[in-house]
């Protein structure tokens, strides 16, 4: 009892010590400019002031949609390719998977600083800047989303596809209508890194968008607290880095079961 009660007591601090950054930054966002300093939550002048005058200068709602539609469209082109890719190199046999999977990897260690003028080059070329396409085409495909992938297809029982194929179906319809279906903490924790690290992305955005039509929510901010829109306001730069992290956080509340049981799953059989 005492050591479960030691456990208990370690996990509320350090659970304390991680929210509280965050729990600071939304009350310090609804703080009048001279109370921000105070490291207590409350304040007897809390108010919604700061938000408004984010909404007021700058178009925050058009671009919560563009980052929501582009982090959208990036998450489902990489669940589908990378489930692709990933049931290939675990579940096909053919020349040259091994060489497949080691170039996979191998990417994984290139700084995306390094390609990143090639990207650019080749995006001017397709005409795709400012526009969504410029945003979504350099990130639809994932190494690590294929490795999560090859991992966790690896723990189905080669039975099961086995009698999928006795029973006529093909590839894809092995993928998708049996092994997907099975594979749903694999899915959520593919959808929550790809989701978050376009959610934030911000220097592609700031290199391929001019336009404020097309910019993304990250991009924006950025541009308002680093361009000098927000001024001085402390709370004002705190209330639109709230309403920037507030998506994220939400869509981890609700997934964080399967990704937790991914990372539990992923890599135990090979």
């Amino acid at each position: 009892m005492r050591r479960n009660a030691l456990t208990y007591i370690t996990l509320v601090i350090g659970a304390i010590f991680f929210a509280y950054p965050f729990l600071w930054m939304f009350f310090a966002s609804l703080k009048p400019e001279t109370q921000i300093s105070e490291l207590w939550f409350m304040s007897e002048n809390l108010s919604f002031k700061n938000y408004s005058t984010v909404f007021a200068k700058i178009p925050i709602v058009r671009a919560f949609f563009n980052s929501l539609f582009v982090s959208t469209a990036i998450t489902f082109s990489v669940i589908i390719f990378g489930s692709i890719v990933g049931y290939a190199l675990s579940r096909l046999n053919f020349k040259g998977r091994d060489l497949i999977l080691f170039l996979i990897l191998f990417t994984m260690m290139i700084p995306f600083q390094i390609t990143l003028i090639p990207t650019y080059v080749l995006i001017v070329k397709l005409g795709f800047v400012d526009s969504y396409a410029g945003l979504i085409f350099p990130a639809m495909m994932n190494s690590l989303a294929i490795l999560i992938f090859r991992q966790f297809f690896l723990t189905i029982p080669q039975s099961l596809i086995e009698s999928a194929r006795i029973d006529g179906c093909n590839n894809l319809q092995i993928l998708f209508k049996i092994i997907i279906p099975l594979s749903k903490p694999a899915v959520a924790t593919v959808g929550i890194l790809t989701f978050t690290s376009s959610w934030n992305e911000v220097l592609w955005p700031l290199i391929v968008v001019r336009s404020e039509k097309f910019m993304t929510m990250p991009q924006l901010v950025t541009i308002f607290v680093v361009g000098g829109q927000a001024g001085s306001q402390l709370g004002v730069q705190l209330a639109s880095a709230t309403l920037l992290a507030l998506p994220i956080i939400v869509a981890y509340v609700f997934f964080q079961r399967y990704f937790i049981e991914s990372l539990a799953r992923t890599g135990l059989k090979e």
